[in-house]
């Protein structure tokens, strides 16, 4: 018979989460509200128009879709995929409460409540707790090109997919492929989960399920001939100015170097660098990250099939995979630190312990990220010298966060899995 003390530190590990009269749960929420408030206003506040894309491009394409002039991806070209058009025209029923940017950042917040529940549960995980928080630091310190972004969006959708990969793998699956038909980058966290689950077969039915509904409808609106467009549009991009490849180009035009330059692209509203033989370069860095891809999940694939278990293979492959998305890309938009989001925070989860350490460096590279752009970015953009050295700061430590990943996916344990009856113990991020 369990003794009163025994009943006693029972009662003491329920009433644990509470602090003064609000629970964990509740100050998480209050941050949430908070970050969200705060990045929002930033938004608005920060130089070199962080939200730009809002109201410059999102918008536009909302009203043209809406209003007969043409949906993009269908009756055009477009360098996102058909699915992208869904938050833009989603923001448009809610512009009536104080105009298009601020109910983009409504449709992001919303978004992010719905996974924001889910990952923080009851509030009484350890592991879930230290996720929520690492999410709103490194939103907060991202700063408003996190909100303000498609990749707004992709994030909550993607996070949501991790979490329910172990229990829910359908919806799981239907999540990620929902959210890679918005933008491309949860491709691979779809590849890290037909990797690392033994149910794969569903994770492929699911995406699957997602992209014949998708293509059945862009072929009936008559946009079959744009179908893959988006594809076509990356690969035939220069080199982005943030990419860490364009590195080469940026040191050369602080240099001085003739025919070293940063241009401004019109037809895809960016920021590129060029020199001698970019060309070459541009040419080489499509090749370069498919085989930095293939090799992830190569050895992802080997380590699954010597036993690796789920929960120790795939936060490592699904972050390795991430990073050689940004690392090894001639594009490098800010927005795409926020890739990071998901596979860290499934790692806080299910070894809050070992993964403390890229969660750090990862918000490392987000504050440096909010300097490269909006803070600094009007000097970097004119090959200034201290500018360019914030910018390779930040590649640096994206690269120092790769090795790592790569690094701790090589040294996943292998062994046999866990019986059906121990692996729902095993997962904490089984709902």
């Amino acid at each position: 018979m369990p003794s009163a003390s025994c009943s006693h530190c029972r009662a003491a590990r329920v009433a644990r989460p509470r602090i003064g009269s609000v629970s964990r749960r509740g100050w998480l929420w209050i941050a949430f509200v908070v970050v969200h408030v705060i990045v929002a206003v930033l938004g608005f506040v920060l130089p070199n128009i962080p939200m730009g894309d809002v109201y410059l491009v999102y918008e536009p394409w909302a009203r043209d879709a809406i209003e007969g002039r043409g949906i993009a991806g269908i009756s055009y070209e477009w360098i996102y995929p058909q699915l992208a058009i869904v938050p833009m025209v989603l923001a448009l029923g809610l512009e009536w409460i104080a105009g298009y940017e601020i109910a983009w950042a409504l449709v992001v917040t919303l978004a992010d409540a719905l996974a924001f529940a889910m990952l923080v549960g009851r509030g009484r995980s350890n592991g879930r707790t230290i996720a929520a928080g690492f999410w709103l630091v490194f939103m907060l310190l991202l700063g408003p090109v996190g909100m303000y972004r498609l990749d707004g969006v992709t994030v909550p959708l993607a996070l949501a997919g991790c979490l329910w990969l172990a229990g829910r793998p359908l919806v799981a699956s239907i999540l990620l492929a929902v959210a890679t038909w918005m933008k491309v980058w949860p491709a691979a966290l779809l590849a890290a989960a037909v990797i690392a689950l033994r149910r794969r077969l569903v994770v492929v039915g699911g995406a699957l399920i997602v992209t014949a509904m998708t293509a059945v409808a862009v072929v009936a609106g008559g946009g079959g001939a744009h179908l893959l467009g988006f594809v076509a549009g990356q690969t035939g991009r220069g080199l982005q100015l943030e990419a860490p490849v364009s590195a080469i180009y940026l040191w050369q035009a602080v240099a001085g170097v003739p025919g070293a330059f940063v241009y401004y692209d019109r037809d895809i509203l960016t920021f590129q660098v060029t020199g001698f033989a970019v060309d070459a370069v541009i040419a080489a860095m499509t090749p370069v990250l498919a085989v930095a891809v293939l090799g992830v999940a190569a050895l992802g694939v080997f380590l699954a099939w010597r036993g690796a278990r789920f929960a120790t293979l795939f936060p490592p492959l699904a972050l390795s995979l991430v990073l050689a998305f940004i690392v090894f890309n001639k594009v490098g938009s800010p927005q795409f630190l926020t890739w990071l989001i998901a596979p860290v925070a499934i790692g806080l989860v299910l070894d809050r312990r070992r993964w403390l350490l890229p969660a750090a460096v990862a918000l490392v590279a987000a504050l440096l990220t909010q300097l490269v752009y909006p803070v600094f970015y009007d000097r970097i953009i004119v090959a200034d010298a201290f500018g360019a050295t914030i910018l390779t700061l930040r590649n640096l430590v994206m690269l120092a966060l790769f090795a790592w990943a790569a690094v701790r996916l090589a040294r996943v344990p292998r062994g046999t899995r866990l019986r059906p009856s121990a692996r729902r113990t095993q997962h904490p991020i089984i709902p």
